[in-house]
């Protein structure tokens, strides 16, 4: 190696083991400074873009924010200082207006994000709603706003026309429940796309307050129609009652927070003209109603009935039946309703909800899904299948009622207690009653 090459190299090294010393030559070990990035802006973006037009009544705020944080959503008629109410999705993904906005009418709205230079940033975009739409679908809620309840309530929304599988997601979007306590649960869709139920995998507790908004006024339901109107109600749900109908026995057993209360003599329908096996929700009580079969199979007599629970819609009915009491806990005589003496029917009227449970079984025919209320005679997995939007996965995979039996699943046995102190173990016994049919009469599958 050259001399030059050699004194070169020897001073690189000297230079480089001084740097990883504590100290060279008596000088201090240098060091680096971290420089910190400087804090940056918020950048906001708001949707509808400013200057659509014809955008539909049940739009939604929008949102991105890039380095910072949303403070406030505000939404004014143009032109006026009147705001106009509304929250965001539980994602955060939109802000939501509690009402409906007007047809035809110009809107602003503001964003306001603080970023991370702690400065706030303010974006307003100004859009146009459409005109009223000469084709509505006209949507209905079964609810009652102040309605007591039975446990087995579905939330049911219904349209005047078949909803297309497109349209369904959006339109899924647009109901909101809330319960309190928490009692999340699903929407699911009936087979013919004119109706969408809401359940929980098991019963409603009592004392539940439920809160329903079917925001549906100028929603697209497909096909060039949209959704009529707002519907609100706020129901509680009652006690509980469970009804349970064994056509071998000819015996309808009435469960009262999971405890006989009364064994009911009943006659269901003929075998021309037999009961649904199945799954049942109580759908209405009517004091006094009349029956008018003209023109339809089967049918051809018009009577009047007292203390009249509807079943299903093809015509089946809890109902007062004095002129059959001689065939009630015997044979069966009725065109598919369950009968009963006057004094057992208006004690069951009496007792019940729109919305209690009852189930039918060993009867000629099942129930067919969407005669009635029809949510809770399928299994949990098969109704999470109907909902449009995605599940999630904690909530499709819930410890569910059955719907042979009607029985909720266990409640989760506690750990076993192995403080001496504390007593016996706390775990239940094998075959424990739950609360749906108790242990010792739970329901065998129905001859199908």
């Amino acid at each position: 190696m050259a001399p030059m090459r050699r004194s070169v190299l020897a001073a690189w090294t000297a230079l480089v083991t001084c740097l990883a010393l504590a100290g060279c030559a008596g000088g201090t070990t240098p060091h680096l400074t971290q420089v910190e990035e400087p804090k940056k802006p918020a950048t906001v973006t708001v949707t509808p873009a400013a200057g659509t037009a014809d955008a539909p009544i049940s739009t939604e705020i929008g949102f991105t924010i890039e380095h910072g944080k949303l403070d406030a959503v505000r939404l004014v008629k143009s032109g006026t200082a009147d705001e106009i109410g509304g929250s965001l999705r539980a994602d955060g993904s939109t802000w939501v207006p509690a009402q409906p906005l007007e047809y035809g009418a110009s809107y602003d709205a503001t964003v306001t994000a603080t970023g991370e230079d702690g400065q706030p940033q303010t974006q307003t975009t100004t859009f146009t709603t459409m005109k009223r739409p000469s084709r509505q679908t006209g949507t209905g809620l079964y609810l009652f706003d102040g309605q007591t309840a039975g446990v087995a309530i579905p939330l049911v929304i219904d349209f005047d026309q078949e909803i297309p599988e497109s349209a369904r997601p959006e339109i899924q979007k647009r109901l909101f429940v809330t319960s309190d306590p928490p009692q999340p649960g699903v929407w699911s869709w009936d087979p013919n796309g004119r109706q969408v139920f809401y359940r929980p995998p098991t019963y409603w507790q009592t004392g539940t307050k439920i809160t329903l908004r079917a925001a549906l006024a100028g929603v697209p339901t497909g096909n060039g129609y949209y959704g009529d109107a707002d519907r609100t109600a706020s129901i509680t749900i009652g006690q509980k009652v469970f009804m349970l109908v064994d056509n071998a026995t000819k015996q309808m057993q009435v469960f009262i927070d999971d405890q006989l209360a009364r064994t009911i003599p009943v006659s269901l329908g003929k075998p021309s003209t037999p009961s649904s096996s199945g799954f049942m929700v109580t759908m209405s009580h009517l004091p006094r109603t009349t029956f008018d079969t003209r023109g339809e199979p089967n049918g051809g007599y018009v009577v009047d009935v007292d203390w009249a629970m509807r079943l299903t819609w093809g015509g089946e009915f809890i109902h007062a039946a004095p002129w059959s009491v001689g065939d009630q806990g015997q044979r069966n005589v009725s065109h598919g309703c369950v009968n009963m003496s006057d004094a057992n029917a208006k004690w069951l009227f009496d007792l019940t909800h729109v919305g209690d449970p009852i189930i039918v079984r060993g009867t000629e025919v099942p129930l067919e899904n969407g005669n009635g209320w029809t949510a809770w005679n399928v299994t949990w997995a098969q109704f999470v299948q109907g909902s449009a939007l995605p599940v999630p996965a904690e909530l499709a995979n819930a410890p569910a009622v059955d719907p042979i039996t009607g029985n909720p699943p266990p409640p989760p046995a506690p750990e076993p207690t192995t403080d001496p102190s504390a007593g016996p173990s706390t775990t239940p016994l094998p075959g424990a009653s739950v609360s749906g049919v108790p242990a010792e009469v739970a329901v065998p599958s129905p001859t199908r």
